[in-house]
């Protein structure tokens, strides 16, 4: 029994995207600061390359690609989660303590995290996606120049006008 062309390819993202799950996962859930909030962001990430399989695995850097749509995703829920309001837990005897008051650990990294998605936020969507791939994967700039698909030259002006940028945001340091 032969395999049409699409099993072929579907097999073959599977075996790609599964290949790089780990570290998928692990970069999910220090995005998110928490493991269930990284496998959401993981699934939807596979849901959407699954989508159009030929354009993840004929890419140049099939990792990067993933690891920028889980930046998105990531970012996706985040801002989802900045519209819902709190609710009292049970059993509080404050009302304004929301439920998220009683998460017991990690709460200084998620919001050094928080805070690194809203500044991320403020920049244009390039300069942002260079920010990442630079800074956060580890790419050079002429790496993450090659996975954007524009200049070299283009990248790192993108890039330093993205840290003066951030560093305007945060203001003089202490």
């Amino acid at each position: 029994m032969s395999q049409t062309s699409a099993e072929a390819r579907s097999t073959s993202f599977d075996e790609v995207f599964c290949g790089m799950l780990p570290k998928l996962y692990a970069r999910a859930a220090a995005l998110s600061g928490a493991a269930q909030g990284g496998e959401d962001a993981v699934h939807e990430v596979y849901l959407k390359l699954a989508s159009r399989p030929r354009r993840f695995l004929e890419h140049p850097e099939p990792a990067a690609y993933a690891f920028s749509a889980l930046a998105s995703a990531t970012r996706d829920a985040w801002r989802r989660e900045r519209r819902q309001v709190p609710t009292a837990g049970e059993g509080s005897d404050d009302p304004h303590r929301g439920t998220l008051g009683a998460w017991d650990g990690g709460v200084e990294q998620r919001t050094a995290e928080i805070e690194a998605v809203r500044l991320l936020d403020q920049l244009p969507r390039q300069q942002a996606r260079v920010v990442i791939l630079v800074d956060l994967d580890g790419y050079t700039t002429e790496q993450a120049a090659r996975i954007l698909g524009i200049g070299r030259g283009t990248a790192a002006r993108y890039r330093t006008r993205a840290v003066r940028r951030l560093r305007r945001l945060l203001g003089p340091r202490e």
